[in-house]
């Protein structure tokens, strides 16, 4: 659960994030094939594209952090279309320390322990509905 400081805290970060969000794209890519290269097949539009839509997917996450309940169904989905890439529930942790990472090296200074404790958060609670929503695509 994020907590109210923690959103505030994710708010505040995100026009620098938004400012750089060519750079940390390529950055957490870059990360994430290197921590997963197996990842790196599920790929095929050019990573530019792909950087632009994990941008406009942390927006949407920023602009709802007093309501992430409502993406609740689209996450669900999201979830089921991402086993369809072939995408495992270990992945997500991958990719949220590779974000994380890209975050860091990008802000430097300016991504403190309490900041990368809420983005981890944030990213922790998305991945969870989204794993939810695949695991329901499984047979119990």
């Amino acid at each position: 659960m994020v907590t109210p400081e923690q959103r505030r805290l994710i708010r505040d970060s995100f026009p620098d994030i938004s400012q750089l969000s060519g750079p940390i794209a390529m950055l957490f890519y870059g990360r994430l094939f290197e921590l997963a290269p197996e990842v790196r097949v599920m790929f095929r539009q050019d990573i530019s594209v792909q950087g632009r839509k994990l941008m406009d997917m942390l927006t949407v996450f920023v602009d709802h952090l007093d309501r992430m309940e409502e993406l609740e169904p689209m996450l669900r989905a999201l979830g089921q279309r991402h086993t369809a890439y072939g995408v495992t529930a270990e992945q997500y942790a991958t990719v949220a320390t590779a974000l994380i990472w890209a975050f860091g090296v990008a802000l430097e200074e300016e991504f403190p322990a309490e900041l990368k404790a809420a983005w981890r958060t944030l990213i922790e609670a998305v991945s969870a509905v989204m794993i939810d929503g695949a695991a329901a695509l499984s047979p119990r």
